[in-house]
């Protein structure tokens, strides 16, 4: 088994080929490798900086939106109390205005109860001195038959007339 040894003029002709290769690939190569590399890590940094900024927008629009839904709350329940204090007040006001419809109606009746019992009295009244008269009369007719006793009965009218 023999090794092949390498010669110097091979090892001399390698390391100039490599060197060339080398300054082939440093001129050529390597600038753009580099650029493509930084433009990538660039574009990553930058997608980075709007993940984090949109995360960011994210939290603070999640901030806004129960900011928003606690005022929405707010201003529910702000709404829900004046629409319960304005039933109240309806409420209280209808049963007011009722009580002072019932009251009317009820001041009216006594009005009308008291009218129609002072003519009733006064109907009475009338038929009872209409049946006075009569009764009286026919009495008179009785008694007073003579000229003496009429004129004794109209002088005792006149002095009761004149006391009362």
């Amino acid at each position: 088994m023999d090794l092949i040894v390498p010669s110097s003029g091979l090892i001399f002709w390698q390391l100039i080929g490599f060197l060339a290769l080398f300054y082939v690939l440093l001129k050529f190569a390597w600038k753009p490798m580099l650029a493509a590399l930084e433009e990538r890590d660039g574009s990553i940094e930058s997608a980075l900086k709007a993940a984090e900024q949109a995360r960011n927008e994210m939290a603070n629009l999640k901030a806004e939106n129960e900011k928003l839904l606690a005022e929405a709350r707010v201003e529910r329940d702000m709404i829900l109390t004046k629409a319960q204090e304005a039933s109240k007040r309806m409420i209280e006001e209808a049963k007011e205005e009722s009580i002072k419809q019932g009251a009317l109606m009820i001041e009216n009746a006594k009005a009308v109860i008291e009218t129609e019992k002072k003519a009733a009295l006064t109907e009475v009244k009338n038929q009872v001195a209409i049946l006075t008269l009569e009764v009286t009369e026919k009495l008179l007719r009785k008694n007073l038959s003579d000229q003496a006793s009429q004129k004794e009965l109209v002088d005792e009218f006149v002095k009761d007339l004149k006391l009362n």
